[in-house]
């Protein structure tokens, strides 16, 4: 049996649940987040003890793998619809800055063009200053995914360490061709 799996997930006060046709639906303060799962499992809402589970209908390799996932899935959609999730990235070097104007993230990371980047729907991206960029937002997998592509386009090199990085990210600095003596 999944550990993942078999754990149940807590719904908080003020988080509506409704699962119909395969579909869990996952209402709180901060929106709604749906979900349509494989029909190798089956996910029940129990209101008297506020949580759900879930559970495979045989022991097949797709139903043991999709288990662990569904449980995880749902149980990040009920922490988005309550508490939200947030990337941090920061930008380094000499010139490099951001910022937001209307829906379009605009940075200025070396390259000859300013880059523009539309902001998805459902979340919100903010700009504290010129070198920090917060992404926010219910959806946890479009968090990250977002926060994936604006680091893609200008990793951080590891000789000076310039770029987009995540906050806190530890870059592996390369001495460089000075140091072979």
């Amino acid at each position: 049996m999944s550990r993942i799996g078999k754990a149940p997930v807590e719904i908080p006060q003020g988080v509506k649940v409704k699962i119909e046709d395969r579909l869990v639906a996952i209402e709180g303060p901060l929106g709604k987040l749906e979900h349509r799962y494989h029909p190798t499992v089956k996910v029940d809402f129990d209101e008297s003890a506020s949580s759900l589970r879930v559970s495979r209908h045989d022991e097949t390799r797709l139903a043991r793998s999709v288990h662990g996932l569904t449980r995880a899935l749902v149980n990040n959609m009920v922490e988005g619809v309550t508490k939200g999730y947030e990337k941090r990235l920061e930008i380094v070097g000499v010139g490099y800055l951001a910022a937001l104007q209307k829906n379009v993230l605009q940075l200025r990371v070396g390259f000859a063009n300013e880059l523009h980047v539309p902001v998805p729907e459902g979340l919100t991206v903010t700009c504290p200053d010129q070198t920090h960029i917060s992404i926010k937002g219910i959806d946890k997998q479009l968090v990250g995914q977002f926060a994936a592509e604006v680091r893609a386009l200008r990793k951080p090199e590891p000789y000076k360490g310039k770029g987009i990085r995540y906050e806190n990210e530890q870059v592996r600095r390369k001495a460089g061709k000075a140091v072979t003596k």
